[in-house]
């Protein structure tokens, strides 16, 4: 299986990235939003979350909002 790993998202010291607005958190925060769009890994953190959850739960590519 050909899939693409989550090293966008995931620094090389184990912070996550928000794709959303770049805040870095420490691990994967189990309160942080995981999409995956074209076969890769991207973590929201709460506040990008909050701000587009319609746009999320329609399943709409991050690049749409």
């Amino acid at each position: 299986m050909d899939q693409k790993t989550h090293e966008k998202a995931e620094l090389a010291d184990g912070n996550t990235v928000c794709d959303g607005c770049g805040a870095v958190a420490e691990g994967a925060p189990p309160t942080w939003t995981c999409s995956v769009e074209n076969g890769e890994r991207r973590y929201f953190c709460d506040n990008c979350a909050r701000r587009n959850i319609r746009a999320i739960e329609g399943r709409l590519d991050s690049s749409w909002w």
